[in-house]
């Protein structure tokens, strides 16, 4: 899986990828996460709509990106999960931290 990132607005960046967010992709959005914020992007966006399936492993790196983006005085948000990936975020009560959006743009109107 590979990342894409595009920014919306002078803080905003989007990143988007498509597949499977398990252990072997996880490092990835961890560094695309990271890359975007060290641009000067410290508000993020994970675009999740083409995401078909999220382990553990996707789930630590959603929180991992989260502090990361945190600490750099920005947050992280989700936007457009599929059905498995709201299944996990629910079950491991995530979804009450990472509130998920109808689409990337709406993720960051207020």
């Amino acid at each position: 899986m590979e990342f894409e990132t595009r920014p919306i607005d002078e803080l905003v960046a989007v990143i988007r990828g498509e597949g499977r967010l398990n252990m072997v992709s996880a490092p990835l959005l961890r560094e695309a996460v990271t890359d975007a914020i060290f641009q000067g992007r410290p508000r993020v966006v994970v675009d999740l709509s083409g995401v078909d399936f999220m382990d553990s492993s996707g789930l630590g790196a959603l929180v991992g990106c989260l502090k990361t983006a945190r600490q750099a005085g920005g947050d992280l948000r989700i936007a457009a999960p599929s059905e498995q990936v709201t299944m996990v975020l629910q079950l491991s009560n995530l979804d009450r931290i990472l509130t998920s959006y109808v689409s990337p743009e709406d993720a960051y109107r207020d």
